[in-house]
Parts: C-alpha cells; sequence; structure tokens
C-alpha cells in the first residue's frame, strides 16, 4: 500500500519535517492508468490527491490540510502550460514559489484546496 500512496496517488513524507508538517505531492501517472485518487488522514486533517489523464491534458487536484505545507511535482509540465484553478500560476493565493526542476514543474504550497492542470 505505501508504494501506492507514493507513487500511484504522490503522497510522501518529507524527512525534513516529520508527521506531515510539510509533504511531498509528486504522482506519477503511467503504467496504463488514467486516474487514481488517495486520501490519508493526518493530525492536521485530511491530505488527498487525485489525478486524471484526458485530450486536453493532466488534471490534479490537491487537498492539503491547514497550518501545513507541500511540495507539489506536476510531470512533465512547464509554467507556460500549467494552471490552477484556471489561472496561471503565480505566487500568491497560497502558492509560495515555483521553479522549474528538469522536464517538471515544482510548486510550493500552503494549507488549502488547489486544482492544477496541465495542458498537452
Amino acid at each position: 500500500g505505501d508504494w501506492m500512496y507514493r507513487t500511484i496517488g504522490g503522497i510522501d513524507l518529507d524527512p525534513a519535517a516529520p508527521g506531515y508538517k510539510h509533504v511531498i505531492i509528486a504522482p506519477r501517472p503511467g503504467g496504463g492508468l488514467t486516474s487514481a485518487r488517495t486520501s490519508l488522514q493526518t493530525g492536521y486533517g485530511l491530505l488527498s490527491t487525485s489525478w486524471r489523464i484526458d485530450g486536453a491534458g493532466v488534471a490534479l487536484d490537491v487537498e492539503v490540510p491547514a497550518n501545513t505545507s507541500a511540495t507539489v511535482t506536476l510531470p512533465n509540465a512547464t509554467a507556460d502550460r500549467a494552471r490552477e484553478s484556471g489561472s496561471p500560476l503565480a505566487v500568491g493565493t497560497g502558492i509560495r514559489s515555483t521553479r522549474q526542476v528538469g522536464n517538471d514543474l515544482v510548486v510550493d504550497v500552503g494549507s488549502g484546496r488547489y486544482a492544477f492542470r496541465v495542458s498537452r
């Protein structure tokens, strides 16, 4: 089950912030799967991810509990192709920073709900 949470769902602990104070969210779609949903009840509240692939691209919905933060990796994404709740990614409204790491876009967020979309 742990492998499914970390790899398919993308939820992983940050060793520098134990107890789910900060989490790493990095789903890796593939292997013929077109969607997955993962949730975990932490001491801070519900942590969840849901991703799906369709003809337009990849959607990733994330819920980060209150008083926590997350580093979200959008695989095979660039800032110009990524949106959050339909708007271009910008620092503010929970988004703390964005950076390109190889083929992936890494977004640091605070608590809240996020609806990321990466177009093809």
